[in-house]
């Protein structure tokens, strides 16, 4: 028997190629199996690139979302091809990291999202971006992301 829930994907089980922009990149969905429950899904990026949008010169970032969702979950799968979408995107760090955290809001509209954005050295000085949508539910185990500063040779 088929299972209907999933009938509506298009990227899993079938072959897709990377996407040319964010823009383009289709970001799917299927039901939380949890609704209801306050569980913290972590999505781990740890190489993440893009351009600078003014020397076309690659960057590179860790990149850390955390979400507790609603009535969705995002469908692994085309998440990783949306994240691999910016490595011809041209846009500074922090641009980029809150566009990832914006598509997934729009997408799931999600209990609580945070993300984490730590970028590698560009000239010298690593940029690192977090944000989130506001405070967790009370009672959620929120986990610390982690991924320690850029330290260098220091």
């Amino acid at each position: 028997m088929s299972d209907t829930r999933y009938d509506g994907l298009t990227q899993l089980g079938h072959a897709a190629p990377q996407p040319q922009s964010p823009e383009a990149a289709l970001l799917e969905r299927v039901p939380n199996p949890g609704a209801g429950k306050h569980y913290v899904v972590r999505f781990t990026c740890p190489e993440f690139t893009s351009l600078c949008p003014l020397t076309g010169q690659p960057d590179f970032a860790h990149i850390v979302i955390d979400i507790i969702s609603r009535d969705w979950i995002v469908e692994s799968k085309s998440l990783k091809l949306f994240m691999a979408s910016f490595r011809n995107h041209g846009a500074f760090h922090e641009a980029c990291t809150i566009q990832i955290a914006d598509r997934l809001i729009a997408l799931l509209d999600p209990i609580w999202l945070r993300i984490g954005g730590y970028w590698y050295p560009r000239g010298g000085i690593p940029i690192d971006v977090f944000w989130q949508t506001g405070a967790p539910p009370e009672g959620a185990w929120i986990p610390a992301q982690d991924v320690p500063g850029y330290r260098g040779r220091g």
